[in-house]
């Protein structure tokens, strides 16, 4: 049996993976415009601890599965360049963000 290598996260694309059911799930999702470079996508929790964190796709796109309630998601991306942007998930919704930078 061959273990395969890396994160097996899903691609980051604008469209919910197959099999997501959002009657049981939160989901904060947004897109990045004018990042120079490779770009982050930082989940924080209420208290501004960091959660998860995910590289944002070649399309600008990111995504995180959370737990309903308030979270703040950093936009990380080269030149010291950062935005936080507040954020609500809601139980059976798709939280849409957009970040220029």
């Amino acid at each position: 049996m061959t273990v395969p290598q890396g994160c097996a996260a899903p691609e980051q694309t604008v469209a919910l993976p197959a099999g997501v059911d959002l009657s049981t799930q939160a989901v904060i999702q947004g897109t990045v415009t004018g990042a120079p470079g490779t770009a982050y996508a930082r989940l924080l929790d209420h208290s501004g601890e960091f959660t998860g964190e995910v590289v944002v796709s070649d399309e600008g796109v990111f995504r995180f599965f959370a737990a309903p309630g308030d979270w703040t998601v950093r936009i990380i991306a080269g030149g010291g360049v950062t935005r936080d942007i507040p954020a609500q998930a809601r139980l059976g919704e798709v939280t849409q963000l957009s970040a220029a930078l």
